[in-house]
């Protein structure tokens, strides 16, 4: 999973708030917003969206994720949630 965000741009763009100022506005610690700015961590739904919502800017235009997984895997997942039997005979409770 690789997860990226333009938090440091937007932070310049829009007077250069710093990381305490942001981490202020969206409820979480200088440190937390830190991690999540440098991509060690990545931040939950509702810490996402408050970013986001700080720039007034969507979800996807603020972070961006790349799947690196196997692409098979994505689609049993689609098809398990869509229909049991379209998995075939391999599936146990």
């Amino acid at each position: 999973m690789a997860l990226s965000n333009r938090i440091r741009e937007f932070r310049f763009k829009y007077g250069e708030i710093t990381q305490k100022d942001l981490a202020d506005l969206v409820g979480v610690s200088r440190q937390t917003m830190n991690s999540i700015e440098n991509s060690k961590h990545a931040p939950t739904i509702d810490v996402a969206i408050r970013i986001a919502d700080v720039f007034r800017e969507s979800i996807d235009g603020m972070f961006g994720y790349e799947y690196e997984g196997k692409p098979e895997f994505l689609v049993v997942c689609v098809s398990f949630a869509g229909d049991r039997d379209a998995i075939g005979t391999d599936y146990k409770d």
